[in-house]
């Protein structure tokens, strides 16, 4: 052996190499090489046995030994051979070392394989470089090989496909099988990786010729229909790839894997439990892989149980659960389940922590709001462990940054984003939106968002969830009409010639987004059709669905179609029971209400991970205050802490008080609010008895209840109008004036009544005296007319909802124009007789408007559903659902 050694992992030079720093003609020479064609040598054992080792090195991708044997060959005077070089090349390519490979690449012109090309050190040059080089060093071996083969089609195939050059990889076969080779199981997965890359309707065009090829072939190895299953996955054809995985028998980890983690990124959580139950029956052994593929589909789920069970089978294996992407899926799950605190033991028993983790630790305390915590770990990552944000982290720790209180310019973070110069990714602009839109500033978010070059799904979602917030549920809907835009997209002739395409295809995210807004509305044909659509598209047995379409069908007036969502989701979780408890106590059924409670406790003391929560209580309490159970819920507010571990808050005492005054106890629902424990915020419970105040015209008990809101929130309007209301009401017209001018000097502005109905594929708008509507005139006329009617019927016009001191007759023409009536008018007019008007008003609907739908009900034929700002009317045959209790 030759004395020359070198540790594999210092930087390599071999001998004979040029010195890249030298001139050619200062190069050390070597006795030059034959030109004529390389003789015939008698391999001597020694030589056979250097090659030999490197060989066997290579093969168990032991790939700096192997390079560390090929040194002290050569160093040993023994030169390689056409065996040699593949199997150094080989190992240059695993190190991905190009510098190194430049000088293997000398040495086989050295030894004389370069005059005369062996296409098999050609095929292992071309893999060399695609793994080290550019395309360029790859097209110029490629091009200089003259008897090209199978391999060599197949190395530039896949070089190819590794430079991401999806077109030119399937020009590339295309040549290939002009030039009369067949393509190889190889060839086939490349081809198949390539056609996942396209586009989708010609990715699925030339990926179904690719699988016949296949079929004709019969190249059905494990591998191959893995690739195939990935690409149909990735084209959006998921029950296409379950079918090949279930036609054939020799499924891999691979194989599982693939689809576990198709299912998972295309939303269908349920199947890829299921998938890895029946990998797990089959004996195939899940790695870390398929943890960080499943636990995703147990966070979406709320399925915390679940998710410990996986935790629990990673545990068994050390390597699998030191493994950082294992650790982020557990924290993500743990955190998305609102167990942070699990999250962040997971997240301190990972040593190696990856950026990665860090961002899913970060992330988990921005989703629950703990936004200190996750600022104080956002600085810790980038002062002590010395990782700097990329786009994730910035994109989670925006929201906290906004959400903090003592922080007062909020823009500063978008500093700080353009500091770090992310403010162009995706991502972060996403975030931005976000932001921008809770600080009410909507005009920014759209500026953002139109300034975007690469939009995704998450950027529709979240300018529709922003204009959402901001109160413009019309602009929303149409911003998800936007979002859905057909466009004629013409590619390859044949069946896919012509198709239309949809951009973007709403998600989940979408439909929980942007129903709230249907609620809203009030716009129940629109919620339908997102229901269709969530059906069509297997979204609707999702928990997060369930609950909106839950919700949704209750605030448009269709509790029976709330409660059959309901009873058909095979997955509750505790919002979803809020969400019903509070459906029922809107519509005035506080009986139903208070038997789901008793549901819902009894589902989690059979060991269910659903348990009342704080929100729980406040749906009882106003389902309680709705129906007039004054008992149930006062027993309820004494047992909650007792029973269910819930300390009452402010907002539950708010609910109680109004719970006691709004059944007439007023005296007795003050004393309640001055019995709260200090340092309660008394806002909601001053603000119930002052609305209570106004129903039992309590002057005294009312100037009290405004007076501390005044000092508490001065620039409130309705704790101004409740009080002017009370003096209008009793005659005290120079206190509401006096008061009304107070508000004035304020530049405090009254909400005006604003009551909304869906008509076709619009929502009609109508304002208090409302004459901007295209159907004003007419709408005006017809309830004049409607009021003599209602006259004669017995209906007495309510004069004293008028709170302006002015005659009789102008207060009449007055409670004409009250925005509900002009809605309930447009309705009659433009839908056929007995169909049901469903209308939505922003504020509480006054006595006369109560009374007047009463009447028009019976006298029109009409059911009238009227949701205002507190509970459901169902009008009908002259009488209504809350029994004029509300």
């Amino acid at each position: 052996m030759s004395t020359y050694t070198q540790h594999p992992l210092s930087p390599i030079s071999l001998p004979f190499s040029p010195s890249p720093s030298l001139p050619s003609h200062q190069q050390p020479t070597k006795p030059p090489i034959s030109s004529s064609s390389p003789k015939p040598i008698s391999i001597s054992h020694s030589q056979a046995s250097w090659i030999e080792s490197l060989r066997s090195k290579s093969r168990s991708n032991l790939f700096r030994e192997a390079i560390s044997t090929y040194i002290e060959m050569i160093g040993s005077g023994v030169s390689p051979d056409n065996f040699a070089f593949p199997a150094v090349l080989k190992a240059v390519a695993g190190i991905q070392e190009l510098y190194l490979g430049k000088q293997i690449h000398a040495h086989v012109f050295k030894f004389g394989y370069g005059s005369f090309s062996s296409v098999t050190i050609d095929n292992t040059l071309v893999n060399m470089y695609s793994k080290c080089g550019g395309l360029g060093d790859v097209y110029k071996v490629f091009d200089r090989i003259t008897e090209r083969d199978q391999v060599s089609w197949n190395s530039i195939i896949s070089a190819l496909c590794r430079f991401e050059e999806w077109e030119v990889a399937i020009k590339a076969f295309r040549l290939m099988l002009m030039e009369g080779f067949e393509p190889s199981s190889f060839t086939l997965v490349s081809m198949a990786l390539a056609c996942s890359n396209l586009r989708k309707r010609d990715g699925l065009w030339l990926g179904k010729q690719i699988h016949g090829c296949c079929f004709r072939k019969g190249h059905w190895k494990t591998f191959s229909n893995n690739a195939l299953m990935a690409m149909y996955a990735k084209l959006g054809r998921l029950d296409d790839a379950k079918s090949l995985l279930v036609m054939f028998e020799d499924r891999d980890l691979v194989t599982w894997n693939s689809m576990i983690s198709s299912f998972s990124q295309n939303e269908r959580f349920m199947e890829a439990l299921m998938f890895l139950r029946l990998m797990v029956l089959e004996g195939v052994k899940p790695d870390g892989v398929t943890f960080a593929s499943v636990l995703p589909a147990c966070s979406h789920l709320d399925l915390l149980r679940t998710g410990k069970e996986i935790h629990a089978y990673a545990l068994r294996t050390d390597d699998v659960i030191e493994n950082s992407f294992v650790g982020s899926a557990l924290v993500d799950m743990y955190c998305n389940c609102g167990q942070v605190e699990s999250g962040r033991l997971v997240f301190d028993g990972v040593l190696d922590r990856k950026i990665g983790l860090w961002n899913a630790m970060i992330t988990g305390y921005a989703q629950s709001e703990h936004d200190e915590k996750a600022l104080m770990l956002f600085i810790e990552m980038e002062a002590a462990a010395g990782l700097y944000s990329n786009a994730t982290t910035m994109s989670s720790i925006v929201p906290a940054y906004v959400r903090c209180e003592g922080i007062s310019r909020k823009e500063g973070i978008h500093g700080y984003v353009i500091k770090r110069g992310l403010e162009t990714n995706r991502y972060v602009q996403n975030a931005l939106i976000d932001m921008y839109s809770r600080m009410g500033d909507i005009k920014t978010s759209k500026r953002i968002f139109d300034s975007m070059e690469d939009r995704d799904i998450v950027s529709w979602n979240t300018i529709i969830t922003s204009y959402v917030i901001c109160g413009r549920s019309s602009d929303a809907l149409l911003l998800l009409h936007e979002m859905q835009r057909i466009e004629e997209k013409s590619t390859y002739d044949g069946d896919y010639n012509d198709e239309k395409q949809v951009p973007f295809k709403p998600n989940s995210i979408t439909l929980m987004t942007v129903l709230p807004g249907c609620a809203s509305l009030s716009a129940l044909a629109k919620g339908k059709e997102i229901h269709a659509y969530a059906i069509r598209n297997s979204l609707a047995s999702q928990v997060t669905v369930g609950s909106a379409l839950v919700d949704m069908y209750a605030k448009c007036g269709c509790l029976n179609l709330a409660r059959r969502v309901f009873d058909q989701m095979p997955i509750r979780n505790v919002i979803t029971w809020n969400v019903i408890i509070m459906a029922y106590g809107m519509h005035g059924k506080g009986k139903e209400s208070l038997e789901l409670f008793e549901d819902m406790v009894a589902e989690g003391a059979k060991g269910g991970e659903v348990k009342p929560t704080e929100v729980t209580f406040i749906a009882l309490f106003a389902a309680c205050s709705h129906s007039g159970m004054v008992d149930e819920g006062l027993s309820l507010f004494h047992k909650m802490k007792n029973e269910h571990g819930i300390e009452p808050a402010p907002d539950h005492y708010a609910c109680i008080v109004d719970l006691v005054s709004r059944a007439g106890k007023v005296e007795e629902a003050y004393g309640l609010v001055n019995t709260m424990p200090s340092g309660f915020d008394k806002v909601g419970a001053w603000s119930s008895l002052l609305g209570a105040c106004r129903i039992h015209h309590n002057i005294e008990i009312g100037e009290i209840a405004a007076e501390n809101l005044l000092q508490l929130q001065p620039d409130v309007a309705s704790h101004y109008v409740l009080l002017s209301n009370i003096y209008s009401s009793a005659g005290l017209w120079d206190k509401a004036m006096n008061l009304r001018r107070r508000m004035k000097a304020m530049g405090v502005k009254k909400e005006p009544g604003c009551s909304w109905i869906e008509y076709g594929d619009e929502v009609h708008k109508f304002l208090a005296g409302d004459l901007s509507h295209p159907q004003s005139e007419k709408l005006h006329d017809f309830l004049e007319t409607l009021s003599e009617r209602l006259k004669k019927e017995g209906y007495v016009p309510d004069t004293a909802c008028v709170l302006h001191d002015i005659d009789e007759e102008e207060k009449e023409t007055i409670l004409c124009g009250h925005s509900e009536k002009l809605a309930i008018a447009f309705g009659i007019l433009n839908t056929p007789p007995g169909t049901t008007i469903r209308v939505a008003k922003n504020l509480r609907v006054c006595n006369d408007c109560h009374t007047a739908s009463k009447f028009i009900s019976k006298i029109e034929d009409r059911e009238i559903i009227l949701r205002d700002a507190r509970r459901f009317h169902h009008f009908k045959d002259g009488t209504c659902s809350c029994g004029d209790y509300w």
